[in-house]
């Protein structure tokens, strides 16, 4: 489970569907990656970011709330760097630098950024709408804000939504990996977080390895 450990803080490689922590809005689940972690190490832990449930990747917890503050700081200073990977619908063009505000929950309006790279570009014989084949881009996103559901509501924006993303996603697309492939999970991996430690300053990156599911789809593209 631990992607990385030490008398300060652990990293997990979170699988796709497992809530961070308890939450009125998702009634269904029973495990949490904050209890799962509380009873492995059989002590307090404290959240220093989150991920959505539909998001793999790493996530950090902090042994003392000291330790979580300071690294939640080091996050909102910009000094860590997170990188994610998606597969998303569609030719992505090279590099993207979007600026564009999310509303959040309350009604607010948040300036958020994020920065998106090509990896690659693929096309399959596989016919869908008009069109005689489909296409597909591996992605790699690098936010610099951290709003609610960011990266999948900018993609969304950029008209190049996530597979298997819900409700910002193509619905189309998403009946179309579930008939074809059976696939139903977000394509979106958050596959490192660089930062300096909070204590030594020492300079780390903690890697998660891709998911099953996203290492088949990949395949299954001919990426």
């Amino acid at each position: 489970m631990f992607i990385y450990r030490d008398e300060y803080f652990v990293a997990i490689n979170k699988p796709n569907g497992l809530l961070v922590h308890k939450s009125s809005i998702a009634a269904d689940a029973s495990e949490f990656a904050l209890q799962i972690v509380r009873d492995e190490l059989g002590q307090y832990v404290y959240p220093v970011h989150r991920l959505d449930r539909k998001t793999s990747g790493v996530l950090l917890f902090a042994l003392s709330s000291e330790i979580a503050a300071k690294l939640q700081k080091i996050m909102e200073s910009g000094d860590a760097q997170k990188r994610y990977l998606a597969i998303v619908r569609g030719y992505f063009q090279g590099e993207i630098k979007l600026n564009h505000p999310l509303t959040n929950e309350a009604g607010k309006v948040q300036e958020a950024e994020t920065f998106f790279k090509l990896v690659k570009q693929t096309e399959i014989p596989l016919p869908y709408g008009k069109h005689s084949s489909s296409r597909y881009s591996l992605i790699e996103v690098f936010p610099k804000t951290g709003r609610m559901h960011q990266i999948r509501r900018h993609l969304d924006h950029l008209r190049h939504p996530i597979i298997g993303d819900r409700p910002w996603g193509c619905n189309k697309q998403n009946k179309l990996f579930l008939e074809k492939w059976n696939m139903n999970t977000m394509m979106l991996h958050a596959e490192s977080i660089t930062l300096p430690h909070p204590v030594s300053g020492e300079k780390l990156e903690i890697k998660a390895e891709l998911p099953g599911e996203f290492l088949r789809m990949l395949e299954e593209l001919g990426f």
